[in-house]
């Protein structure tokens, strides 16, 4: 029993060290308002369970102070009291069980509403959201903000309710039981706060240190543990550099945790000398009552353990503001991200697309790509603040037809405007004025559904989801068979490296696809493409970055995916698009030609200085993707 009187309580020494380190980080900061009732609404769900929980954490505080209250005298009522204490440590034993279950269920639960929540939420943001923040910063919000919001409805909610009804309990039976003694403990307590207040300050700046270091090993190793980045080191030949970058950094956060415990350390031993103080004082005045009379010897040794449950309590209620932003800053920090608004939403009357062929017409097409303040968060793009420039046009009264069934083809400089037309298709991004239709319908008065179903798109650089080949294919069709999707495979020229898999459709094909080689990437995302069914495809220069060897596969892939369907192809070499039906040269966000081949040829302009920059006059052999045409 000394020796648990002498800890004081340990946990609760921790708990002031810890928010008192929170005081310097969160200052004097207030809450936004609105707040609390938000967190409110994601709770409302939960609220008979958090009555309950908050009715047990009192009644175990109760029992907690009533088995310390009073030690008895009479030597006759000793086993009747221990047979009592007993049963109330039984009682708070099942109690504890109760709580701990009502505590995962409110906050799991909490958990479970706010990432679905804020997933869902993230989903919806347009493109231009996703190209500017940081990935990990986004998931950040999702993992400790999420946690660190759940816990305003357990642990700092519980501490708060806990901690004051020992306090009241704690102090009326000290008076009850010794007045002077209690006063005597009171004069005590600011020598147990200062040593949180002045240590406070250092742990905080030692956290935020350890924090950015570690948000930097992160970031080194994210990147440098991806194929890509990894594949640039090996390229540059700087393997050793890496590693005592990344020590570096390592041995300071070491540094700091050495710093850090020592730190802690001191303060929680400060703590239990103060402590020891404490209880000398109270055995000495108590002991001084006790032999004088005037108070029972059984008292005092009730005072010394009532003692332990005091300044615990004390201590986390001075810290009680801070302990409730730092859980209100987490919830803050999610209602950010629901509070951002996405840029493309589907109206109210959204319709299906008209059936049959589709075609589709650029009209007038003006547009600017938003700034960052319009779809990002300065915290999730790590900068102070954010950046205002955008707006500006970069495409100036587009118009373009493409009848159903037919190719066109679009060349220019790289910026000049040939991508950001094709992501309009898919409403990506949203016309700043004029209209994209599909099939004479604006894309803005379609449903999403609709959209999707009509417009495919094959990127440079198609993504694949780590994960199997079969996982990957279903994610444009979720109910194909196995049969379609071995088909859609073979008609995307990929039945032979099919067949050389052991694990067939269950081959996992590696982070962003890297498994697989460059060639068998871009015809695995058109054979999503061919199982997906567009009746629109858009081809956003889909053999850049292949050898001679791979293209021609990917031709031939292209070739059945174009196969009666409307097309819109993004072309870097022009002898794939020789025979498209119509040549759209773009400059600077206008087009400054049109025409087919030949005429363009003909016409002296500036596809004939790009094809002669490519070919230099020689007579371009015909490509597969033609035969599309």
């Amino acid at each position: 029993m000394r020796k648990r009187v002498r800890q004081m309580d340990g946990v609760g020494e921790w708990s002031m060290m810890r928010a008192a380190s929170r005081r310097a980080e969160f200052g004097q900061r207030s809450i936004a308002p609105g707040t609390l009732s938000r967190i409110w609404r994601f709770a409302s769900r939960y609220r008979r369970l958090v009555l309950v929980f908050l009715l047990f954490t009192v009644v175990s505080a109760v029992i907690t102070i009533v088995g310390a209250a009073k030690l008895p005298d009479p030597l006759a009522t000793v086993l009747l009291l221990a047979a009592a204490i007993a049963g109330l440590a039984v009682l708070d034993a099942g109690i504890g069980v109760v709580t701990r279950w009502l505590s995962a269920r409110i906050g799991e639960g909490l958990i479970l509403d706010l990432r679905r929540a804020v997933f869902s939420h993230v989903q919806r943001m347009p493109i231009a959201f996703f190209t500017r923040t940081r990935t990990g910063a986004l998931v950040s919000r999702l993992d400790n903000d999420v946690i660190g919001a759940q816990a305003a409805l357990t642990d700092t909610l519980a501490s708060l309710v806990s901690n004051v009804i020992q306090l009241v309990l704690v102090l009326a039976v000290m008076i009850g039981l010794a007045w002077q003694v209690t006063v005597l403990a009171l004069v005590l307590v600011p020598l147990f706060l200062l040593p949180a207040r002045r240590i406070g300050g250092t742990i905080a700046g030692l956290r935020r240190e350890s924090a950015n270091l570690n948000a930097g090993m992160t970031s080194q190793m994210t990147e440098r543990f991806s194929a890509p980045g990894a594949t640039l080191v090996k390229l540059f030949g700087r393997p050793e550099r890496e590693a005592d970058e990344f020590g570096t950094k390592a041995a300071r956060v070491r540094d700091i945790g050495v710093r850090t415990a020592m730190v802690s350390r001191v303060f929680t031993t400060s703590l239990s000398l103060l402590s020891a103080l404490a209880q000398a004082l109270v055995y000495g005045l108590g002991g001084y009552l006790a032999v004088t009379g005037r108070i029972a010897p059984g008292t005092v040794v009730s005072m010394a353990l009532l003692l332990s449950r005091l300044y615990g309590p004390l201590a986390e209620l001075s810290n009680a503001r801070v302990n409730v932003m730092s859980a209100i800053v987490s919830f803050e920090r999610v209602f950010e991200v629901l509070d951002l608004r996405p840029m493309i939403t589907e109206k109210p009357t959204a319709r299906p697309l008209p059936e049959g062929p589709v075609s589709v017409r650029l009209r007038d097409v003006r547009f600017g790509y938003p700034s960052a303040a319009a779809v990002s968060l300065a915290s999730l793009e790590e900068v102070a603040t954010l950046d205002e420039r955008g707006g500006e046009q970069v495409l100036h009264g587009i118009d373009l037809d493409v009848p159903a069934g037919s190719l066109v083809a679009l060349v220019g400089s790289s910026g000049a405007g040939k991508s950001t037309m094709a992501g309009l298709l898919p409403r990506l991004y949203d016309v700043d004025s004029g209209a994209v239709e599909l099939s004479g319908v604006d894309v803005r008065d379609l449903s999403f559904d609709a959209i999707r179903s009509a417009v495919g798109v094959v990127t440079q650089d198609g993504h694949l989801f780590h994960d199997t080949i079969r996982a990957n294919l279903r994610y444009a069709r979720p109910e194909a068979t196995d049969a379609e999707l071995v088909d859609a495979l073979r008609r995307a020229r990929l039945g032979e490296l099919l067949d050389s898999m052991p694990d067939g459709l269950d081959t996992l094909v590696g982070e962003r696809g890297y498994r697989l080689s460059g060639g068998e990437r871009q015809r695995l995302t058109i054979a999503r493409l061919l199982l997906a069914r567009p009746a629109v495809v858009v081809l956003d220069e889909a053999t850049a970055h292949l050898d001679s060897e791979s293209e021609a596969a990917v031709q031939e892939a292209l070739t059945e995916a174009l196969h009666g369907r409307t097309a819109l192809v993004i072309a870097h070499r022009l002898s794939t698009i020789r025979n498209a039906d119509l040549i759209a040269v773009v400059e600077h966000g206008r087009i400054v030609e049109r025409g087919t081949h030949d005429e363009l040829l003909a016409a002296g302009g500036r596809y004939a200085d790009l094809h002669r920059r490519q070919f230099g006059g020689r007579l371009v052999p015909t490509d597969p993707v033609d035969s599309a045409a």
